[in-house]
Order: C-alpha cells, then sequence, then structure tokens
C-alpha cells in the first residue's frame, strides 16, 4: 500500500507541474515556456549531482556555483571559435612553455607528498611539500605574467579551440570532477561545516580567477556567442530550435537519472548510504570511508560541470562575474531539499518546480502588483509606484523563501523523500 500512495502521489505532483506548465504555455507563449525548460533541464543535471553528494553520502558542498562555472568555462576554451591572431604568433610556444613548467611543479609536490615511503615523517613530509609547492607556483607565475600581458595587449586572448559542443561539455564535467577530486583528498576530512566553509570559499577563488585571467577568460569582457549542439535559430526558427536543445537536454537528465537509479540500488550504492547513516559501523566492516567519499564528491563534480556547460551553451554567453551563490549554489539546494535529498526523481522535479517558481514569481508579483495598483487609484486615488518591475523582481527571493519553508514545515523530508525499504 506504501508503494501505491507513493506512485500517487508522484503522479499528482507530475500532473500539478505539468498543468503550471501549460498555463504558463497559454500565458506567456511557446518560445518562453521552451527557454524555461531549457533551463530548468541544466539546473536538473546540477541537483542530480548535488543530490549524490548530499543525498547519497551526506557531503555538504556549499561551492556549487565554483564547478558550474567550471564547466561553462571549458565550454568556451574548447567549443569557441579559435583566435588566429593568437595561434599565428609565438605566443603558443611561450604559453607551453609555462605549461610545462607547471607540470614539472605538479610532479615534484605529487614526489613530494610520498615521502613517508621512504621513512620521513608527516611533518617533513608536509613541510617539503609546502615549499616545493610555494617555488612551482613562483616558477610559473614568473614564467605566465609576462606572456600574459603580452597575450592581452596583442590577441586580446587565446580563444577557444573550434571543437564541436558536446566534447566541451565532456570537458567541462571532467575539468570540474578533477578539481573536485583534488578539493576532496583536502577537504573530506573535515567536519561537515568546516567541509562547507571549505567549499564555499574554493567556489569564490575559481570564480575570481576567471574574472581576472582576461587572457584566458576575456574576464568582465564576456565572450559570445557560444555555440550550439543543435542548429541554429537562424537555420531551424526560433520554436525549433529551442525545441531542439530540449530534446538534447532532456536525454541527458534521462540518460543520467537512470544510471544513478542503478548505481543507487546496486552493492555500491548501498554501501555508500551505510557510511552515510552510520560512518563507524561502516569502516568496521571494512570499508574505505575516505575513498568511497572521494568517489562520490567527485562524481557529483562532475555532473555538476556538465550542467554548467550546458547552462552556459544555451544562454549562449560566458560571464565569470555572472556566477553568484544564489542563483548557482543556494538555488540548487532548495531545488534539492524541496523535491527530497536522496531521491534522483526528487531532485529533477525539485529542480523543475522551483526555477518555475524561481522565473515566474517576478512576472505574477508585477501582475498583481499592477492590478493592485490600478485598483488603489481607482478607488483611493493613490499614485500608481514607478518601480513596480524593481518591486516585482525582489519577490523572487521572498516567494523561493517562502515555498521552501511551507515545504520544511509540512513535508520535512521533501516532496519526493527518499525510498526507504525496510528488509525483514
Amino acid at each position: 500500500m506504501k508503494s501505491v500512495s507513493t506512485a500517487t502521489r508522484d503522479l499528482t505532483l507530475v500532473g500539478l507541474l505539468a498543468l503550471i506548465l501549460v498555463g504558463i504555455w497559454f500565458w506567456l507563449g511557446l518560445p518562453f515556456t521552451l527557454r524555461m525548460l531549457v533551463e530548468a533541464s541544466a539546473y536538473a543535471i546540477l541537483a542530480l549531482g548535488l543530490t549524490i553528494q548530499w543525498g547519497y553520502a551526506g557531503l555538504f558542498n556549499a561551492g556549487v556555483m565554483g564547478f558550474v562555472a567550471l564547466g561553462a568555462f571549458m565550454t568556451v576554451f574548447l567549443s569557441y571559435p579559435r583566435n588566429e591572431a593568437f595561434w599565428q604568433s609565438t605566443l603558443p610556444g611561450e604559453l607551453g612553455h609555462v605549461l610545462l613548467i607547471a607540470i614539472a611543479g605538479t610532479i615534484l609536490v605529487f614526489a613530494a607528498t610520498r615521502l613517508t615511503r621512504l621513512g620521513a615523517s608527516n611533518g617533513f613530509r608536509t613541510f617539503v611539500a609546502l615549499i616545493v609547492l610555494a617555488l612551482a607556483y613562483l616558477a610559473v607565475m614568473r614564467g605566465l605574467d609576462p606572456v600574459a600581458a603580452r597575450i592581452e595587449s596583442g590577441p586580446g586572448w587565446i580563444g577557444g579551440l573550434g571543437l564541436p559542443v558536446g566534447v566541451a561539455w565532456i570537458g567541462g564535467g571532467i575539468l570540474a570532477g578533477a578539481v573536485g577530486y583534488a578539493i576532496g583528498r583536502i577537504c573530506l576530512g573535515l567536519r561537515s561545516d568546516y567541509l562547507a566553509i571549505a567549499t564555499l570559499g574554493i567556489a569564490e577563488i575559481i570564480k575570481t580567477l576567471l574574472k581576472n585571467a582576461d587572457w584566458l577568460t576575456r574576464g568582465t569582457l564576456t565572450v559570445s556567442p557560444l555555440p550550439w549542439p543543435v542548429p541554429s535559430a537562424n537555420e531551424l526558427g526560433f520554436v525549433a530550435a529551442r525545441s531542439a536543445f530540449l530534446c538534447v537536454t532532456a536525454a541527458i537528465v534521462v540518460i543520467i537519472y537512470f544510471l544513478l537509479q542503478r548505481a543507487y540500488y546496486a552493492p555500491w550504492g548501498r554501501m555508500i548510504r551505510a557510511i552515510r547513516d552510520n560512518e563507524l559501523a561502516a569502516a568496521a566492516m571494512g570499508k574505505d570511508v575516505n575513498r568511497r567519499r572521494l568517489q562520490i564528491f567527485a562524481l557529483g563534480c562532475i555532473l555538476m560541470g556538465i550542467g554548467g556547460a550546458v547552462l552556459a551553451s544555451f544562454v549562449t554567453i560566458f560571464d565569470p562575474g555572472a556566477f553568484v551563490p544564489l542563483n548557482h549554489t543556494f538555488l540548487i539546494w532548495v531545488m534539492v531539499i524541496l523535491g527530497g535529498a536522496g531521491n534522483n526523481r526528487g531532485a529533477i522535479f525539485g529542480a523543475l518546480l522551483v526555477y518555475v517558481i524561481w522565473v515566474m514569481s517576478e512576472p505574477a508579483a508585477l501582475f498583481a502588483f499592477e492590478r493592485l495598483a490600478q485598483l488603489g487609484n481607482q478607488l483611493f486615488d493613490w499614485p500608481i509606484p514607478s518601480d513596480l518591475s524593481a518591486r516585482a523582481l525582489q519577490m523572487r527571493v521572498f516567494v523561493i523563501g517562502l515555498t521552501i519553508t511551507l515545504v520544511l514545515r509540512f513535508a520535512p523530508r521533501g516532496l519526493m523523500p527518499e525510498p526507504v525499504r525496510h528488509v525483514a
């Protein structure tokens, strides 16, 4: 009976959301609805990445924004057309020389971290690794600064590689996963509150680096237009192009969902949840807790990188300053909490519902404000405020806050909570 009621509840929620989308279609038109659904699909990928970190393993990642930005950057670096002014100069060779120095420095730092295998103490290993890291950083920056200055004063920036968009999306996931793996090696031994602080700070560092590396990302000058994985509106038409893009993003969400579902009910998924629920018991059974946590953290970051790449491609612009914690960390957390942490269907449903509320709260509030202002003007001769649009925009945060408060009050485990299986 419980499974029947759960299925009925899920179908009812999906049906209500579908009715809302149909109403938006009739009110604001099909192009607006398609745009909202494509962006919501990208956020669904991000929510799936966060739900496996938090819902599967209990890892509090407050730096989602950083991995979204890395995925978006790789979309620019891999799929944007080549800057021939850069490639036809001597600057690629000079930049390659700096890259070799960076690779050599990375190898030396890695070797320093393995000094304990030669009998060195942990303190001595850490001291040597920090010294080697500092020297490697100084060597890289000494070579990079003049090259970067010449790039900015000449071709402006290095441009992209002109590869297919699908390759760029995969590259965004790989880069985000690699950075997540490196961060996890350092931070996953921290307590959950310290892990949140560390990931939040690292996300801001990533954003700052992308924002100030004009030679690499054009900084605040932005990069546009980014290519699409499907024919553009000029080739297919406005509605058809967005529909094709929605089909691509929906297919990605479905594929990720089925893979995560298989992993969830597989022995690997049961082990991850066992570590989340009782770390000491899992360790006593011989499970490598830190290794498994590192796996799930890196996997979640891969999905966040893919979601960030998809989102950047659709909006066709890369602006490092546009990544803000409210939109690219807090909102995704709201999606996961409202949908149901640990439930893949809940993450997708929460992403769609929250993004619809986020987008529609402004036009709905503006519509209500205009009607109330007109009514007040007719009945009481009150002047109509000139800043109704700004006030309606601010309603976004209020409506999202009210929504999450109501859900936590009446459905603390989310609208589609994680299923609990009782084994007799």
